[in-house]
């Protein structure tokens, strides 16, 4: 496996203030990666509670299933061989599962139990294209839970494999990857320009905050709106903050 890059605390506090919409921003003014390209599509993933803060950490990435029954070992958190895996990526942490059953989402690999053991091991969230399951005790415990369906029962959900990259909701996510999520989605934050993300929020914001005035005015008109736009390469928008 490539040795994970990480970030410094600083960076990371900055980061995890940020909603994901803003981050996302940032990474398309700093040319961080091409735009369809490195965020989960609402349709398929679901953020199960919306009125937590962002989640942010480095991916631990497994395939599971639930519909058959384990070749080895036990299943659901019994799995001893996937939290010594777990406990191998820097914290904190996300875990990103692959369901990859026929029919995934059939049998719920994390619920209460799981979810604290989780939170134990300094993991800050789980995305998975499957199932998730046991929401009200989760959500009292505030650990975020991205997926595609909810289920009633486990099932056989086991860990088939763990430590390679995995593809949930059409995202492609390799262990270590720095993932960022809340009620707009999950997004991968490319580390070697993640540094310069706080700064470049702040100025988005402040741009912002000058168009948000020009739109209040009420000396509002296109020409002024013009004037307060440029055209960037690429077919963005940028804010000029020079005057009218």
């Amino acid at each position: 496996m490539t040795a994970i890059q990480f970030l410094s605390k600083e960076s990371f506090d900055q980061i995890g203030r940020l909603g994901t919409c803003l981050v996302s921003n940032a990474i398309e003014r700093l040319h961080g990666r091409v735009r369809n390209e490195g965020s989960i599509s609402g349709r398929e993933i679901h953020c199960m509670f919306k009125n937590l803060p962002p989640m942010l950490g480095y991916a631990v990435t497994g395939r599971m299933l639930s519909t058959t029954q384990p070749a080895y070992g036990r299943a659901y958190h019994e799995n001893m061989a996937w939290w010594r895996y777990v406990a191998s990526i820097p914290e904190p942490r996300v875990l990103v599962v692959e369901d990859a059953d026929d029919r995934p989402g059939a049998g719920a690999l994390v619920g209460e139990m799981h979810a604290r053991i989780s939170r134990a091991m300094h993991c800050v969230g789980y995305v998975t294209n499957g199932s998730v399951r046991d929401l009200p005790e989760i959500e009292a415990m505030q650990f975020p839970l991205f997926a595609g369906s909810v289920s009633v029962t486990h099932m056989y959900a086991h860990i088939a494999h763990f430590g390679d990259a995995v593809e949930v909701g059409g995202l492609k996510v390799a262990p270590g990857d720095l993932l960022h999520g809340d009620l707009h989605g999950v997004q991968i934050i490319p580390l070697p320009i993640a540094p310069e993300i706080p700064g470049m929020a702040a100025q988005i914001l402040k741009e912002e905050q000058h168009l948000r005035r020009l739109c209040e005015s009420p000396d509002f008109t296109v020409d002024r709106l013009e004037k307060k736009l440029q055209r960037i390469p690429g077919g963005g928008v940028e804010v000029r903050l020079d005057g009218d």
